[in-house]
């Protein structure tokens, strides 16, 4: 009997794409699918995943039925896993519950500060240009691909300021947001209309005392200060992962001038 083709990984568990194995009808994959959970056992693998795309939907139920469990739900395809090692207790995780934001904070020559009003907001407040990362995506070069959009302005990344958790936000998930020094390049701002009221280059010192601003986002500013006096700064470093061989970025103090 022929079995499910998939993709093993370095947990020993297998990742099928339903795309990639086509059945005759409903009845040809639960055959198909209890040949293959018999192998899977003989072969001591661990966890089994079926990516099930939108179009062969039928398929959960069938999987359902087998133990598998929904696991997450991306477009238009589900991720489904059963663990198989009866002796042992589930090791795969839970999927991403983490929402991860990034804040530039852009001072120019003049002691300005840039900062954005945004338009859909129930509560109105001048805050630091920013947004989602994006997957795969850097912090800072997030930070700065967002002040691009939302106000015109190129920049270079300088270092990364501060991090702020929320453990309770949107979707259950908890919220990261990444403040990030960044270094302006131009200077005339372009509004994108269709997400920012106004964004304008705002003395600090009026920035700090602004009703409209909120107390810890006046706090990243008096701790950029701050750290400009010390002289330290937290900078980004490049390197590959040991084990993926993908990029990674490490965030370290450093002391960036003398006394």
């Amino acid at each position: 009997m022929a079995v499910f083709q998939g993709t093993l990984d370095q947990h020993n568990g297998i990742t099928v794409e339903s795309v990639s194995n086509a059945c005759n009808d409903i009845q040809d994959f639960a055959v198909k699918l209890e040949a293959s959970l018999l192998q899977w056992e003989k072969e001591r693998l661990r966890g089994v995943w079926f990516n099930v795309d939108i179009s062969q939907i039928e398929w959960i139920p069938i999987l359902s039925q087998k133990g598998f469990n929904i696991h997450h739900a991306k477009d238009n395809k589900v991720s489904l896993y059963l663990w198989l090692p009866k002796l042992e207790s589930c090791k795969i995780p839970p999927y991403a519950h983490n929402m991860v934001g990034a804040g530039a904070l852009v001072i120019n020559d003049n002691n300005q500060i840039l900062v954005v009003h945004e338009r859909y907001r129930t509560v109105s407040f001048w805050k630091l240009p920013g947004g989602y990362v994006d997957p795969g995506e850097e912090i800072g070069e997030a930070a700065q691909r967002e002040v691009l959009e939302e106000t015109g302005i190129k920049t270079e990344f300088l270092s990364l300021l501060s991090v702020r958790h929320l453990p309770s936000a949107v979707f259950g998930c908890s919220d990261l947001y990444f403040v990030v020094r960044l270094k302006p390049l131009s200077y005339e701002i372009t509004k994108q209309d269709d997400e920012v009221e106004d964004c304008q280059w705002m003395d600090i010192n009026t920035f700090l005392s602004h009703p409209q601003v909120i107390d810890h986002v006046r706090n990243f500013v008096k701790q950029a200060i701050l750290n400009e006096k010390e002289g330290i700064a937290m900078i980004r470093n490049k390197s590959e992962h040991p084990l993926t061989k993908k990029p990674q970025y490490i965030f370290t103090v450093h002391r960036v001038k003398d006394d």
